[in-house]
């Protein structure tokens, strides 16, 4: 452990359990009042991920194509369990953050690759928060040059109060103002119908062009975004949640999960509701423009928009900034918990602090092409993501981390059908940007019949291999649950470094070259839209 503040009582924002309490009582009472203990981490990353990016990204998604993107959302709720689900075993079992484990387990320069990303993507997606921030406070004729610079002190003050319980009831506080998003969406009189027909079969209002399958690839990137992995997992260790309570932190994931999905179809509906029939009908420029749009329906629904808006930009900020800080602490060794106070981790809050000044200031420059960035950040985040999932999946497989608690063989499936469908994802736009005059539909088509293919010759290779192995290693001998929930990783230096076979080495470089060329190209292809 590199921070002793991680062991101890769980203090949560609705509830308290002692480490000395004895094993989890079965009774429906106490299995309450423990979920309400632990609920936390994965509520407020789900929460978050509904952000001043992803508002934006969802509206612009209303506004241009109506409902007929509905269907990505219910989709990546698979996605969105699957990956945090694993972020959970991950955090509590091994009590080390996400950042540590990458550097320790596959050498230094994966590790400071994965937090390179990490850091670069974090402090544009703060920027995007406190461009949200401008934008809702704006709608009410305050100077983003007063409404930035306020958030930003907030938002400090609201961390460095050396205590994890007044943080989380900080945030839970948040997470309850967002909740307006339901009046706004019934006063937008949603058509049911229409809605639950999108979010079945699949359809682009107005054909598959680059412009939607950017738009896709922001969809993804916002709702399951690389961060989360960092934040949930710290998080979790900070909030000194350990094995036995995994059961409870699924079902606080879960919630979550259910939660974020909600509220995108949501900002989707009122989206579509104010610009129906209007001239701004497929011609987004930002969420302010949404928030005009519904002012001329009504001025309620116009504020109701804005505050929602400033409500999920600051909960982003909060946890984006954090997740960051946590990874810093991690990889330079120093104090990171938010049970300590600001004289005794003053690395860990001043970095917090440099990172959330630092992105106001950026937003403050004039003439900036806010709605621009919003859109590329979330694509930036999809590309991205295949490549944090990919270790992800490798650590949930390392059987000397975490032990009996290893994902399932089903899972290892289910997660390498997502990380491919992602790199298919973001496959089209590369191919899309290097040649502008290919057909988007088409290329699609192609990369999934691609996809199709692989996905079987892999599972033909991995069932013939499976069967040549001896019958002894074939399963995973069971663990007593007991055993399971007191079961936690050795210190990381008693651990044997991880070997890597030469295909796996070059399946990784390969991995990572494509990725920067396809984030070079995100870029080339956002200049081209502005």
């Amino acid at each position: 452990m590199l921070d002793t503040a991680h062991l101890g009582d769980i203090e949560g924002a609705l509830g308290h359990i002692r480490l000395q309490e004895a094993d989890i009582g079965r009774g429906l009472k106490r299995r309450l009042l423990t979920f309400l203990a632990i609920v936390g981490p994965g509520l407020i990353v789900m929460v978050g991920d509904n952000d001043a990016g992803g508002i934006s990204t969802y509206a612009q998604a209303g506004q241009n194509y109506g409902y007929s993107l509905l269907w990505v959302l219910l989709l990546l709720m698979p996605v969105l369990i699957v990956n945090q689900e694993m972020v959970v075993r991950l955090g509590a079992v091994t009590g080390v953050g996400h950042a540590r484990l990458i550097n320790e387990r596959f050498g230094r320069f994966w590790g400071w690759f994965s937090v390179g990303d990490l850091f670069v993507l974090n402090f544009l997606t703060i920027v995007t928060e406190f461009i949200g921030v401008s934008l809702a406070l704006g709608y009410f004729g305050i100077s983003k040059y007063v409404a930035v610079p306020l958030a930003a002190l907030a938002l400090v003050a609201i961390t460095a109060t050396g205590s994890f319980r007044r943080w989380e009831r900080a945030m839970f506080a948040f997470i309850a103002v967002s909740v307006l998003l339901v009046p706004l969406t019934l006063l937008s009189h949603p058509r049911y119908g229409a809605a639950a027909h999108h979010l079945l079969v699949p359809g682009v209002q107005g054909g598959v062009t680059s412009g939607a399958v950017l738009l896709i690839i922001a969809i993804v990137g916002t709702t399951v975004a690389p961060w989360q992995l960092f934040f949930q997992q710290s998080n979790i260790i900070d909030k000194r949640i350990t094995p036995r309570f995994i059961a409870h932190e699924r079902a606080d994931t879960m919630l979550g999960s259910l939660v974020v999905v909600g509220g995108a179809v949501a900002i989707v509906l009122v989206a579509d509701y104010a610009v129906r029939g209007t001239s701004a009908a497929g011609h987004f420029s930002d969420a302010l423009g949404i928030a005009d749009a519904l002012g001329g329906h009504s001025r309620v629904l116009g504020a109701l928009f804005a505050l929602v808006l400033l409500d999920a930009s600051v909960i982003g900020a909060a946890a984006v900034t954090l997740a960051t800080s946590y990874a810093f602490g991690d990889v330079f060794h120093l104090r990171h918990s938010l049970h300590r106070s600001f004289g005794d981790a003053r690395a860990f809050y001043s970095t917090y602090a440099a990172m959330v000044l630092g992105a106001a200031a950026i937003v403050l420059v004039p003439h900036a092409p806010l709605g621009l960035i919003t859109t590329t950040v979330q694509a930036l985040a999809g590309l991205l993501l295949p490549s944090a999932s990919v270790f992800l999946l490798l650590l949930c497989n390392d059987r000397a981390v975490l032990g009996p608690w290893t994902n399932p063989h089903w899972l290892n499936i289910l997660a390498a059908v997502i990380i491919a469908v992602l790199l298919m994802l973001s496959g089209v736009l590369v191919a899309t940007t290097l040649f502008p005059s290919l057909n988007t539909a088409l290329v699609a088509v192609w990369l999934a019949g691609v996809l199709v293919v692989g996905l079987i010759a892999a599972g033909v290779w991995l069932r013939l291999g499976r069967g040549r192995r001896p019958p002894a290693t074939r399963r995973t001998p069971e663990v007593p649950r007991r055993e399971r929930e007191s079961w936690r990783m050795p210190p990381l230096a008693l651990l044997k470094p991880v070997t890597w076979s030469p295909g796996m080495r070059l399946g990784m470089s390969l991995l990572r070259g494509y990725l920067v060329v396809a984030a070079l190209l995100l870029l080339v292809k956002a200049v081209q839209l502005g």
